[in-house]
This record gives structure tokens, sequence and C-alpha cells, in this order.
């Protein structure tokens, strides 16, 4: 659930995560990294860390336009940063 409970844990939010997964991929740049390796890395983070809580992250941050796939490796889309927009 994207939005939490009052009385949830929030560092194991699908956001939360997912921002964890994007600092794990931010010193790769351009390339492509597999999967198993940001896995590794994500769950080294905290132990109450699950393989399920990567992959609900991992999916979030594809569905939404952050990630690009090919075969079995991942890397950020390229102008994933956030823009402001002046709307005024």
């Amino acid at each position: 659930m994207i939005r939490p409970h009052p009385e949830s844990e929030l560092s194991l939010n699908l956001l939360v995560l997912g921002s964890d997964i994007i600092k794990l991929l931010k010193p790769h740049k351009d390339s492509y990294v597999i999967i198993e390796n940001i896995l590794r890395l994500f769950l080294e983070q905290d132990a109450r860390r699950s393989p399920d809580h990567f992959m609900d992250a991992l999916t979030m941050l594809y569905v939404i336009g952050l990630l690009e796939y090919q075969d079995y490796r991942i890397r950020l889309r390229k102008g994933y940063g956030y823009t402001q927009l002046n709307l005024l």
C-alpha cells in the first residue's frame, strides 16, 4: 500500500524502499546493473527487508517510468530527475 497506516514502520514503506533502490542505482549512471546485485545490497541495508519488499518497490519504480529493464538488468531511465514546473 502506498499510503502508510499511521502505526506502520515507515522504513518499510513502498515509497521509502523505492527511494533506497534509486540511491543504489545512482552510482551506476547509464549502465545496466544485474538485478540480483541490487537485491543483495538492498537486503544488506536492513535485516527486516525481504525479496518481496524489493520486487514490490522495483515494480512500482518500473510502472511509474523510472526504470529501464533489459535481460535481467535494470538502470535508471535517462532524465529521471525531479523538475518543478512554475504554473504561475
